[in-house]
């Protein structure tokens, strides 16, 4: 298979593409109570060292929790720290970690944080005040003192608890999943919200970045409303098992393993780039950007479905990585897993529990955000591929930014049969051709005994060609 790739730089990537998403998840997943060190009061060293490795660019504080998140409630002096229900999860979080805790984690790994505010509960009454005497409704006036804590240099109440400097949090969502929920708000009120909040929030600090929530076929009303309040309209994709027939559920998937494949390789690809396509439409004639703020697999099973373990899930995330690839000239921010946790399949990094035995390890699609992440160049370009009948070929091609090396992110959709590429630069002689690989038949299961199972092998090439596996995602580097 030829692939002919233009040196010409078509647009910037973003490197807000490989962002991860972090919600306290209480007794689904004990997720970040898992990761904090409630001895030391910081997060455990083992959680720490693997999200380096991930190397999140961004990482998002909210999710549902947000509708009924008071943030005042987990800054300050631990003692005075306020426990909250956690009435999406169940149990009860102990906010602990707060504002602080997250800004420090974001500083420690070299990520952005995103902080999802609560917009008067996005409308659903029921978390607002879930019992007499309870009120988790956030206001415009509580999002906007959210921002001056985080940014204002002179904020008395961030003073008042010792931290001198700002935390320059540049990155706010406003509402989560506000269509989802028909007792929440409709789109008029929901699009009238939002400019109160982003009018607070703005007020408080005119340099931020705002996210509306758009999805549902909101965006256009949203966009109306907003004009330029806002850069970015925020939806949402959780993929799941199709058709009647899809094998992706509970342990069906080991049954069959070829119908599993094949679920694995078209679904979940064809939904998101439809997905994409639909938000482009409505958004485009606004000029506005897109922020894919959660996505992942979300399937029937055990702990949201242990296919999610085997490397045939790591292919298929592979190939959603593709269209969020080929989407980054209007797509700014996207994630594709629940970042951390001791129980969900669908969590980029798991904790052994307790954390103080065993290893921290990445699931599938962990490794290859890890391994995408970390071989990629700042400018998207062109590439013209012939057809590899028996092995067909996702590729994505982007280029660093001092325009010496070229970055290939190649997914073999085949679980049996290789592919021989033939990479042909235009105008331009390739060097060295090193490929960072991860390759494995499809139904090896990643557990807490084998955690480096989908670790990448370095493979050096043949001056211009390279073998792709079977079941192959691979990162690769040619220098000019």
């Amino acid at each position: 298979m030829k692939i002919q790739i233009d040196l010409t730089p078509q647009h910037v990537i973003s490197p807000y593409l490989f962002m991860q998403f972090a919600e306290p998840l209480g007794t689904a997943d004990a997720s970040v109570d898992a990761g904090w060190d409630y001895l030391n009061d910081c997060w455990h060293e083992k959680l720490v060292d693997k999200i380096r490795e991930l190397g999140p660019t961004m990482i998002r504080w909210g999710g549902c929790f947000a509708s009924y998140y008071r943030w005042r409630e987990a800054v300050g002096p631990r003692d005075a720290r306020v426990p909250m229900l956690n009435l999406c999860w169940d149990g009860v979080y102990s906010n602990q970690v707060g504002t602080h805790e997250v800004a420090a984690l974001c500083r420690m790994v070299g990520a952005e944080p995103l902080m999802v505010v609560n917009m008067e509960s996005d409308g659903r009454m029921h978390w607002a005040y879930p019992r007499p005497g309870m009120d988790r409704l956030g206001t415009a006036e509580e999002a906007a003192a959210w921002v001056r804590y985080a940014n204002d240099p002179e904020d008395p109440l961030r003073l008042s608890h010792g931290i001198k400097d700002p935390y320059n949090i540049r990155w706010w969502q406003i509402g989560n999943e506000t269509s989802y929920d028909r007792r929440g708000f409709d789109c008029e009120t929901a699009a009238r919200k939002t400019l109160e909040f982003a009018d607070a929030m703005l007020e408080a600090d005119p340099d931020i970045h705002l996210l509306a929530w758009g999805d549902s076929g909101w965006a256009p009303r949203m966009c109306d409303v907003l004009g330029d309040k806002v850069s970015h309209i925020a939806f949402h994709h959780h993929f799941g098992k199709g058709d009647e027939n899809s094998p992706l559920y509970g342990t069906e998937y080991r049954r069959n393993p070829e119908l599993t494949w094949q679920y694995l390789m078209t679904h979940a690809r064809d939904t998101l780039e439809a997905k994409i396509a639909q938000m482009r439409a409505e958004v485009t004639p606004y000029g506005k950007r897109l922020a894919m703020t959660e996505g992942h697999y979300t399937l029937a099973g055990r702990n949201r479905c242990e296919v999610l373990s085997s490397w045939g899930a790591g292919v298929a995330y592979a190939r959603c990585l593709s269209v969020i690839e080929q989407a980054s000239d209007i797509l700014d921010i996207a994630t594709l897993a629940d970042f951390f946790g001791n129980r969900w399949q669908v969590n980029a990094l798991m904790l052994p529990t307790p954390i103080r035995d065993g290893q921290a390890y990445l699931q599938p699609v962990g490794e290859v955000m890890k391994l995408y992440r970390h071989h990629i160049g700042t400018h998207a370009l062109q590439c013209r591929t012939n057809d590899c009948p028996a092995a067909p070929v996702d590729v994505n091609a982007s280029l660093s930014a001092d325009g010496k090396t070229v970055y290939l992110h190649l997914v073999n959709t085949s679980r049996t049969d290789s592919c021989v590429l033939e990479p042909e630069l235009v105008g331009h002689s390739a060097g060295r051709i090193t490929a960072y690989e991860i390759a494995h038949d499809m139904t090896e299961e990643i557990t807490p005994m084998t955690p480096a199972l989908f670790r990448p092998t370095i493979v050096s090439c043949s001056r211009n060609t390279y073998t792709l596996p079977p079941a192959g995602v691979t990162a690769l580097e040619i220098t000019l």
